[in-house]
């Protein structure tokens, strides 16, 4: 059977995504002195001294620290026990002295938790959620469940660049709209110097609207099938990863295709599988991999946005309308994504 003809009966053989989406809800924008809950839902750090790092950084942005009760709990490769880390993440949302959350880390653990958590209450409670990697379960889920807008952005233990700090600043502190997200950082050019890391790349032109869904390429892949899933229907689809062979983004990317989502999706805006190497033998280049899967859809597809495991990452609202520009390398958003 031709690829095209195949991709017509996706739709058809999807897995069926749970409950209708919920209406748009926008958290307060943060302000100077704003308290945030720091929280570990997934992985912790090795060392004591590095959570404190990470919580004397948020202090240096300009806002005070109120950390979760189980910060500093370690259960194996998770920040604690499953019941600890959700209950750390609801007392934020659910503490009226607390104005933000953020995530001091990625890691591994964020989906173990989403049994665990009282959706309706942090739907009564709206607030910015911000991390990204692992938090991807958090970020899709939330806001599927709740409408909340949420924000896959740099964790507390990130490298804070001053392009990371900006992205942050014109979505979550002085938002407007409309507004570039995700564009490389400035490069002088000259002659035999030219950018070779920061580079855009149009797989397929065009241009989508959309709301705002995606994350870590392997969190999506593992949440397909649950309740916990996002509602990709008409949204533009973020992906980026880290240290995955080519073979396995292959294995990912065809999870989603097989799964409806890129026939689903409005668009498709590819940041950075940082480390995504071939290991040995024979091996088809990233490039060919994404060329593969999204040329055939002929929907926009943008690649080396400034999404995913990088320092100087942008601050993505999960929810918020935006416009994929594919022939002119850019993803605007259309709306302000807190109030």
């Amino acid at each position: 059977m031709r690829r095209r003809s195949f991709l017509s009966l996706l739709p058809a053989m999807a897995l069926p995504l749970p409950l209708s989406a919920a209406e748009t809800v926008k958290p307060q924008r943060l302000k100077p002195g704003d308290t945030v809950g720091l929280v570990a839902p997934s992985s912790n750090a090795w060392e004591d001294e590095d959570i404190r790092f990470g919580i004397e950084t948020v202090e240096s942005l300009g806002y005070k620290v109120k950390a979760g009760r189980h910060l500093f709990s370690r259960t194996d490769y998770l920040a604690g026990s499953d019941e600890e880390r959700a209950a750390d993440l609801q007392a934020a949302f659910e503490d009226d002295a607390v104005d933000a959350v953020f995530c001091i880390r990625g890691g591994y653990g964020a989906q173990r938790i989403l049994p665990y958590l009282d959706f309706d209450a942090i739907g009564k409670n709206p607030k910015i959620l911000l991390g990204f990697s692992d938090i991807t379960a958090l970020l899709g889920s939330i806001q599927r469940r709740t409408g909340l807008v949420t924000f896959h952005g740099p964790t507390a233990l990130r490298t804070w660049s001053e392009y990371a700090l900006g992205g942050l600043r014109k979505v979550l502190v002085e938002p407007s709209a409309p507004v570039r997200l995700a564009e490389p950082p400035p490069f002088e050019a000259r002659p035999g110097k030219v950018e070779r890391e920061n580079r855009l790349t149009t797989i397929v032109g065009g241009k989508a609207r959309g709301k705002l869904a995606g994350g870590n390429l392997t969190l999506l892949s593992t949440l397909l099938g649950t309740p916990y899933a996002p509602d990709f229907t008409g949204k533009i689809l973020f992906i980026e990863d880290v240290d995955e062979s080519p073979y396995r983004i292959d294995r990912m990317l065809t999870h989603l295709w097989l799964a409806g989502v890129f026939e689903a999706c409005a668009a498709v805006a590819v940041g950075k599988f940082t480390e995504s190497k071939p290991g040995s033998g024979r091996s088809r280049s990233l490039e060919e991999i994404l060329r593969d899967r999204l040329e055939p859809l002929g929907k926009p597809a943008l690649r080396g946005l400034m999404i995913g495991h990088v320092d100087d990452l942008a601050t993505i609202p999960v929810g918020a309308e935006a416009e994929l520009d594919a022939d002119a390398g850019t993803l605007t958003l259309l709306e302000t994504a807190v109030t």
